[in-house]
């Protein structure tokens, strides 16, 4: 029976090609929309190269310290690193990356063609950095502990940055490169990552004591400012409530020991990594029910809207093919079966809308990609220059996202197909054979 109604369905389409082609279009341009919505808050949100263990990745980036009379907010110093911060129980692997001017902002390549310097991404990190982030390694190895301590200049590279400095990706272990007229011996090189994924991204990596400033303090009134984010890989959710358990108490702890000098507050932190996506900074409020409030009203605005217009067109379409139905139902049609009938037909032109609207969300995707991603953002923000922001094919041809092109496609077509199939049907047959004449 399915066979037959899709067969028909695929008659009808053919016979009234000026009503298919709108129908397609509409359902294209809605299922667009949406699907870059949902492609946005994907690449966010979902366990892509190399950020694949999110789901699992904790942050802990600012702090707030004060006296009573001055309130400082900031990262974390090397001191505090030292004191409590790397010292966690209930996480598998932590992370410190150091934020630093003169490398992130200040720091040029200085090529050996002479083909003019430019300024990489610069993380300065540890390296259990590399544990957390599933990097794949074409060559070599991360720096290691050893290299962190003493301060050697060493660095892991991107694939793309190994190309443009040395031509290749293979052989480039044990070769230097300058670096603010400083040389760095390269001892690993990795599939680099995309602009997209920022928790990870760089295309050099280097051990945070580089910086002969790491060690310092922002100020002499609280110890514990400074530069340092923590990054946590744990277990599962159980050991993430207890890692948070953890750090309240560490917190308490210690304003009970400071009390009179300071007060430092981590708020909710150290945070998932959805909830960092949806909450620019630990310090802002978040209401749960706020978001999914936008999203619903995102989702109906995106969805009503086309449905409605598409729900114009096939209840006109409807009133001609009433003597159609009227006829049927003589021959003893129940109102389900036609009611079916008209759902199944408008299911296929949903559909071919849906991989139409597939489409052009892929292309819209590919062309807006370095502006695109950071649209719905609370702040606005561009690709630097230099960066690699690609879409990969797992952000694209996900399983989720063809699931989500589906359900929208049938949620699309109830919306628009129900209510003016339902409406005609009900109509007596009487009134249905009339209309033939």
């Amino acid at each position: 029976m399915l066979k037959l109604y899709l067969k028909q369905a695929w008659t009808l389409l053919r016979q009234n090609p000026l009503f298919s082609g709108l129908y397609i279009a509409g359902t294209g341009l809605a299922i667009a929309m949406t699907m870059i919505v949902a492609e946005i808050y994907y690449v966010k949100l979902a366990p892509v190269y190399p950020e694949a263990n999110r789901s699992r990745t904790l942050y802990l980036t600012h702090a707030s310290f004060t006296d009573g009379h001055n309130t400082h907010q900031a990262a974390l110093s090397y001191v505090a690193l030292q004191d409590w911060a790397l010292h966690f129980e209930n996480t598998e692997t932590i992370s410190a990356q150091y934020a630093s001017w003169r490398f992130t902002d200040n720091a040029y390549i200085q090529p050996a063609d002479r083909s003019g310097d430019f300024h990489p991404p610069i993380k300065l990190v540890d390296p259990a950095f590399f544990r957390i982030y599933t990097f794949r390694f074409l060559e070599g190895n991360p720096f290691t502990d050893s290299d962190l301590q003493s301060g050697i200049r060493t660095a892991v590279i991107t694939d793309d940055l190994a190309r443009r400095l040395f031509g290749t990706t293979r052989g480039v272990v044990g070769q230097t490169f300058s670096l603010s007229y400083i040389p760095y011996r390269v001892c690993g090189v990795v599939r680099g990552g995309s602009y997209l994924t920022p928790q990870s991204y760089a295309q050099v990596y280097l051990p945070y004591s580089v910086d002969d400033n790491y060690r310092k303090s922002q100020t002499d009134r609280y110890p514990y400012v400074g530069s340092f984010s923590l990054t946590f890989l744990v277990k599962d959710d159980d050991q993430a409530r207890a890692l948070q358990a953890e750090v309240k108490d560490v917190t308490r702890r210690l304003n009970q020991q400071h009390k009179g000098q300071w007060q430092m507050d981590l708020w909710e932190q150290p945070r998932t990594h959805a909830l960092s996506v949806f909450q620019e900074y630990p310090a802002q409020d978040f209401d749960f029910w706020s978001r999914v409030r936008y999203f619903g009203l995102m989702l109906l605005v995106l969805l009503l809207v086309p449905a409605l217009n598409l729900s114009g067109m096939i209840a006109s379409r409807m009133e001609s093919r009433l003597a159609e139905m009227g006829v049927r139902k003589s021959f003893g049609a129940g109102r389900g079966k036609l009611l079916g009938q008209v759902m199944w037909e408008n299911l296929l032109l949903t559909l071919l809308g849906g991989v139409l609207g597939l489409l052009i969300a892929w292309l819209a995707i590919y062309a807006g990609r370095e502006w695109l991603f950071f649209l719905l953002d609370d702040f606005t923000r561009s690709v630097p220059e230099g960066a690699n922001a690609y879409v990969s094919g797992e952000m694209l041809f996900a399983p989720l996202v063809f699931l989500c092109a589906f359900v929208l496609c049938v949620l699309l077509n109830l919306l628009s197909a129900l209510l003016p199939a339902w409406l005609s049907l009900r109509k007596p047959i009487i009134h249905s054979l009339y209309e033939r004449r």
